[in-house]
């Protein structure tokens, strides 16, 4: 118990450390636009420890909306714009401050939406402006709050899984140093281009990120993908050719082996990937996604390796692919991490589940 209690607290104190800092920063959307949103961002302003950045207030109009443009808060939507909205929004929170009329006609569509996007929805518990009769437990000033929980954002596993990734990622990068160098050498030498090909790829809640890879294919492979799209052999969104044509002699041994994957090392050190969690997805993949609960797997950071990969990968089809992203996200645990990456580590060494692997 005192082992817990510590590490949360150690948790806690890195986390406000961090925030301070302005880093691991949560953006965090209010619904409604009443007296009591509009003191709860207040208190979000006042105290920047907590690491929040409001994206905006959602509500339609009504009585109070004057006196709401009057405070300087602006609306980023209203209601039938929110599902848009969060397509295309960095969202990690919604705090819920909607009164008991609205919560009939809009809550139960908002808590869906919200949890198919794997969003963290705060309840707050005043919603009957009870005078005599205050809650007991306490969170932010005097404002007590309910938390709906659509993925482990928990303060202190969060920080030990991110401690494993900087240990795990920083002790692979130092034990393959020689061979990141050989590998750069050869791939400079069998075809003109950079050592590198870098991406923009969706991460956490939708924040995008530059992955790296080694450079598997011909200068200009993006600008053909177009053109072989009748060749694409995954359902859904997602893109792959078995046989690409785009793909060098040398770049079909490093697809093989997945040691074109080594420089997403370096997105795990920066904080931005996870040695395990969903692939990150491709922004033209994430824009033909065509059902909102498909977006749930943003609500974690992507990984290097998953249970896609370690489960049939390019022979799996893309509903059953998410699927196996949203069974990652519910049962997560550091066992399961660990299976995983013993998994992986196996199928690397067996040379199978890993050619031809998503551009």
């Amino acid at each position: 118990t005192c082992t817990m209690v510590s590490g949360r607290m150690a948790a806690r104190s890195l986390l406000l450390s961090l925030r301070r800092r302005g880093r691991n920063t949560r953006y965090l959307m209010i619904v409604g636009t009443n007296e009591r949103a509009i003191e709860f961002a207040d208190q979000i302003a006042r105290r920047p420890e907590l690491g929040y950045a409001l994206v905006g207030f959602v509500d339609d109009d009504w009585s109070g909306t004057e006196a709401f443009v009057a405070t300087g808060n602006k609306r980023c939507c209203a209601f039938p714009g929110l599902a848009e909205f969060l397509r295309h929004n960095i969202v990690d929170e919604a705090a819920m401050f909607l009164p008991l009329r609205s919560y009939y006609e809009h809550a139960a569509e908002l808590v869906s939406l919200c949890e198919q996007h794997g969003i963290v929805i705060r309840f707050d518990s005043n919603v009957f402006n009870l005078k005599h009769s205050p809650a007991q437990e306490q969170d932010l000033d005097e404002s007590s709050h309910v938390l709906s929980v659509a993925s482990s954002t928990e303060a202190w596993p969060s920080v030990i899984k991110r401690i494993v990734d900087c240990v795990g990622s920083t002790l692979l990068l130092t034990a393959l140093a020689p061979s990141l160098c050989l590998i750069a050498l050869l791939i400079k030498l069998t075809s003109p281009g950079p050592v590198l090909f870098s991406q923009t790829r969706v991460g956490l809640n939708k924040r995008q990120l530059k992955m790296y890879k080694f450079r598997t294919m011909t200068v200009g492979a993006e600008q053909m993908q177009d053109r072989l799209l009748a060749m694409n052999e995954m359902s859904g969104p997602a893109f792959k050719i078995k046989h690409d044509p785009r793909i060098t002699p040398l770049g079909r041994v490093l697809r093989k082996s997945s040691l074109d994957e080594l420089p997403q090392l370096f997105n795990v050190l920066m904080g931005q990937m996870s040695l395990v969690g969903p692939r990150a997805m491709s922004l033209r993949d994430y824009k033909l996604f065509e059902h909102d609960w498909h977006r749930r797997r943003f609500s974690v950071k992507p990984g290097i390796t998953c249970l896609w990969q370690v489960n049939g990968r390019n022979s799996i089809a893309f509903e059953q692919w998410m699927a196996l992203d949203m069974q990652y996200i519910d049962k997560w645990s550091f066992w399961l991490d660990f299976k995983i990456l013993a998994k992986t580590w196996a199928a690397v060494l067996r040379g199978t589940g890993a050619a031809g692997n998503l551009r």
